[in-house]
């Protein structure tokens, strides 16, 4: 996650069992290039070693306020990070949070902090929902800090519910959502298309494609990364974007995709239409399954779907932006050119299926950005980075 490049955070580390998850959020944390200082309190380190922690982060791991004639400058290291970060919280940790008890380290660093803090309680049920505990976690709240929500499961007592904490994966992503979006598009309302469509044919069949909708989930969450408020039409995909701040549409059919995007077009400001639409839909639709009959063959009568894209481009205001993709599979440079002019729009993305590792059901996609001004290759890369190239570009183009 680029947003995390270079951040600096630290990473508090308390006496519960479930300390062995902050090994792999830590690596996560330095993998995504942040800067990552680990503090453990003295229990801590009966569940996870610190040398482990050191190894991942490139840090020493620090526990105690003096030693080897050393002293951690908790004051300093209280404004050195853009976050301090708790995983797992223990219920005794969070006592001493919200009543400012103040006998170790990480405690000290604590209150000395004047970066962002946040904690990923972890502990049994009875102790999550203990009226102490609630009373204390409301403290912290009204303190301006960001408690994760614990998760429901198995727990160290044998028992099953809630008190787990937060898994690593939703952490990394929680953190980078709530605190380290960028203000570019701050204030820019933006409309994606992502996946299929699927036409029905009878309730079990349908035309379909083989999109997966990796492509526009990535660009939906690169635009919300620097700062805009997405609204994500998304046709049938298992998949779901990373960020809860994204607003999901879910359609099936070319015809429902037009009325989510008529409706939400007059409030965008960027309009980005990823989406492998259907050209063709079934003319009529089979109220139960067709049955195999004898040796005779099933004609199927398609009819065409409303343009969208086409429809856009009419009535685009001169402030809006709008970006269209093309996936073709020969003389791609000249239909793009072709669907850039016919229909209006400010960019296009031209996909070829020639290009190895590009496409559908690809994690990479390799591009050519084409508009009246420009002609910009963007080679083979994580669906991800080309999001953000091309999210770039569109910043680009806009203050231009």
């Amino acid at each position: 996650m680029q947003a995390l490049q270079g951040k600096k955070i630290i990473l508090g580390i308390t006496g519960s069992i479930a300390a062995y998850k902050s090994i792999h959020l830590l690596r996560l944390l330095t993998k995504a290039g942040a800067e990552v200082q680990v503090i453990m309190t003295p229990a801590a380190k009966d569940f996870v070693a610190p040398l482990t922690l050191a190894t991942l982060s490139g840090k020493k791991v620090l526990i105690d306020m003096f030693a080897e004639d050393s002293w951690a400058n908790h004051v300093l290291l209280g404004r050195w990070a853009d976050l301090m970060l708790i995983v797992p919280a223990s219920c005794n940790t969070l006592a001493k949070m919200a009543n400012g008890i103040c006998d170790n380290l990480l405690l000290a660093v604590y209150l000395s902090a004047t970066c962002p803090v946040a904690v990923a309680p972890a502990m049994d049920e009875d102790m999550w929902h203990h009226q102490s505990t609630r009373r204390n976690i409301a403290l912290l709240q009204e303190y301006g800090h960001r408690v994760l929500p614990v998760g429901k499961g198995a727990l160290a007592s044998g028992l099953e519910g809630d008190g787990r904490v937060a898994e690593p994966e939703y952490i990394l992503t929680w953190i980078t959502e709530t605190y380290f979006r960028a203000k570019s598009l701050s204030g820019v309302k933006a409309l994606v298309t992502a996946g299929p469509t699927h036409e029905p044919i009878d309730p079990v069949r349908f035309v379909g494609n083989r999109s997966s909708g990796k492509m526009g989930m990535a660009l939906a969450e690169a635009l919300y990364m620097q700062g805009a408020e997405v609204l994500l039409i998304a046709g049938p995909t298992d998949r779901c974007p990373a960020y809860a701040g994204i607003r999901v549409v879910s359609v099936q059919t070319a015809a429902q995709m037009y009325d989510a995007c008529m409706a939400g077009m007059d409030a965008a400001d960027i309009i980005v239409m990823n989406a492998a639409v259907a050209d063709y839909t079934p003319s009529q639709v089979a109220d139960q399954k067709i049955k195999k009959t004898g040796d005779a063959d099933m004609q199927l009568s398609l009819v065409k779907t409303k343009d969208i894209l086409q429809a856009m481009g009419e009535q685009k205001r001169a402030n809006q932006f709008l970006l269209g993709f093309a996936l073709e599979t020969n003389d791609g440079e000249i239909n793009a050119q072709k669907k850039l002019e016919q229909k209006k729009l400010d960019a296009v993305v031209l996909n070829t299926l020639e290009d190895a590792g590009a496409g559908f059901g690809f994690d990479t996609n390799k591009a050519l950005v084409l508009s009246k001004q420009d002609k910009i290759p963007l080679p083979l890369q994580s669906k991800q980075e080309m999001a953000a190239a091309i999210v770039d570009y569109i910043i680009a183009k806009r203050h231009g």
